[in-house]
């Protein structure tokens, strides 16, 4: 597990660089989700912040040259202002 979110936000990171993906296998009455590899790691990032659901971002690590990060870290690298894909746009009320 990563130590801390907060020097995650500061380090550098590159989002170009391959990465893993190792999702949490348990869903409740469905089928469990398994490795999946990515051509960079803002895909596999966008995959687990916007496609898994949010109970299993906790259980989920992502291994970008050989460093591995969990859920609160995956979700760091999402919000960080140099995360290069399109994120949707949020519904403000």
């Amino acid at each position: 597990m990563c130590e801390s979110v907060q020097p995650i936000k500061d380090a550098p990171f590159d989002f170009t660089a391959a990465a893993e993906l190792f999702p949490c296998r348990y869903i409740k009455n469905k089928r469990p989700i398994g490795y999946k590899r990515f051509a960079t790691a803002a895909e596999a990032i966008r995959f687990a912040v916007e496609e898994l659901a949010a109970p299993l971002l906790n259980g989920t690590f992502l291994e970008v040259d050989d460093q591995r990060f969990a859920g609160d870290a995956i979700r760091a690298l999402y919000e960080r202002a140099d995360y290069p894909l399109p994120r949707p746009m949020r519904n403000e009320v």
